[in-house]
Order: C-alpha cells, then sequence, then structure tokens
C-alpha cells in the first residue's frame, strides 16, 4: 500500500488546534511537506515547531481568518503563485450552536461564507497546480450532521450539508484530472469545539459538565468519545495515493453513532 507522501505539499486550514493540528502532523509523518493556515500567528509559529520532519521537510504557514474571504483570497493566491499544493485540507469552526428557528439571516450568511465560500476560493486556486502534477486531494472536514442533522445546531446543519453536496459536485468534475474530493466527519471528539458544546448544553439544562459528557458518550456504541488523531488518520489516508479510486464520498469517523449508511 503506497502511503508515501513525499514531495507533496499539503495546505492544512484551522491546524493550530484539534483536528486539523492532528492531520497537519499526520500528513508530516507521511512525508508531506505542510503549510500550515490559520489567523493567529503566535499559535501558528508554535504548531510549526511541533511538526514531524521525517524526510527533512521544510514546514511553513499562512495568516489568514476565514472570516475574511478577501483577505484569504490574497493569501492562497500569492502563496500558489509561486508553489503547487497537492493536498488541501479545508476545516474551521463550526457555527455557535442554536435552534435554526432563532438564528438571523446574518447568522447564516457569515457560515456560509467562512464554510462554503472560502472552500471555493481555496479549490479555485489550489486546482490548476493539482491538474498540472495530476495528482490532487481535497479533503473537507465537515460533521456527521450531513448525514443526519444534530439538535441544537441548526446553521451547522444547513451549512455543512451545503459544503457536503458542493464537495459531491467538483468531486465529479475534478476526477478525470486525477484529483480526488472527499468528506471527513467526524463525530464527538474531543476538542475545544466539543468541549464549548458540553458547556452550553450543561448551561442550558442545568446539569453538570460530566452528566452532559455521560450523555454523550452513552450515544456511542463504542462507548467514548473519539480523540482527534483518530479522525486525521482518515484524513491522511485519503491524502494518500493508496487513496487514489476513493471519490466523492463521507467517512463517518463517529465511533458507530450515525444511525445511517
Amino acid at each position: 500500500m503506497n502511503l508515501d507522501l513525499s514531495g507533496k505539499r499539503a495546505v492544512v486550514c484551522g491546524s493550530t488546534q484539534g483536528i486539523g493540528k492532528a492531520s497537519a502532523v499526520e500528513l508530516a509523518l507521511l512525508g508531506a511537506t505542510v503549510t500550515l493556515l490559520a489567523r493567529n500567528e503566535e499559535s501558528l509559529k508554535s504548531t510549526l515547531k511541533e511538526l514531524p520532519t521525517p524526510r527533512a521537510q521544510q514546514h511553513n504557514y499562512l495568516v489568514a481568518d476565514f472570516g475574511n474571504p478577501d483577505q484569504l483570497k490574497a493569501v492562497i493566491e500569492k502563496f500558489v503563485s509561486n508553489n503547487t499544493v497537492h493536498i488541501l485540507i479545508n476545516n474551521t469552526g463550526g457555527p455557535p450552536a442554536g435552534l435554526a428557528i432563532d438564528a438571523s439571516p446574518e447568522d447564516f450568511i457569515k457560515a456560509f461564507n467562512s464554510h462554503l465560500i472560502c472552500n471555493q476560493l481555496l479549490v479555485k486556486a489550489v486546482v490548476p497546480g493539482m491538474k498540472k502534477s495530476a495528482f490532487g486531494r481535497i479533503i473537507n472536514i465537515i460533521s456527521t450532521s450531513v448525514k443526519i442533522p444534530l439538535k441544537g445546531l441548526g446553521v451547522s446543519n444547513t451549512i455543512r450539508g451545503a459544503v457536503a453536496n458542493w464537495a459531491k459536485t467538483i468531486s465529479v468534475e475534478l476526477a478525470p484530472f486525477g484529483i480526488t474530493v472527499n468528506n471527513v466527519l467526524p463525530g464527538s471528539t474531543m476538542t475545544g469545539r466539543l468541549d464549548s458544546l458540553i458547556k452550553s448544553k450543561a448551561t442550558k439544562s442545568g446539569r453538570s459538565y460530566e452528566e452532559e459528557k455521560k450523555l454523550m458518550i452513552e450515544e456511542v456504541p463504542a462507548g467514548r468519545i473519539g480523540e482527534a488523531h483518530e479522525v486525521a488518520a482518515a484524513v491522511a489516508f485519503l491524502a494518500t495515493p493508496a487513496a487514489a479510486y476513493i471519490n466523492g464520498i463521507n467517512v463517518p469517523v463517529d465511533g458507530g453513532r450515525t444511525g445511517s449508511l
């Protein structure tokens, strides 16, 4: 099985914490040169020092905020003018929790911009280089809500579904060029995002943090909450040459929680 990513460059978004950071580490371990992309430069510098270099890679970083699509566009277009990106990991923090009926139009627009529009800008920038290389991997870290909407995440459910359908569409368009597009759907994974969701649920329900966490675990057949590196393993595999014929799919990494195929 060819899992070697030597000579490949990966841009990993939201890569200073959680699943994004874990994905950057796994890709680096397989030999990819990693470009971190996030909004906090100090966190980027810190994360950069932690990336493995088994092939003596020279990793680097880009500073951009997904809340500012114009800034992101300028940053990535400048970068690809001098670098070929073979692997793009689209990943950004989810919208705040809450009911869809309570959300304002602005809540939906903000989430749409930071998820789908920013993903589109990144893809348009990196695809020409992927086509020239006849190798490309676009992997979107989304949510199991694209299969079954999650309670209390109205805006997130809506936007994540849009991203999944966008990804399926471009997977068909780009397949003839040796480019695959796939979605990884994390279930309950111990990240800062999940921690904040548990705290929010505890506040609203009047239960303790540990009680809310226990209720969450009870929904998972595996009997535990996942770790970021477990999701990252799926991300890294889909980026490899071995996954060349896997295209346009959703891959739940959720301990069996999602109640659909």
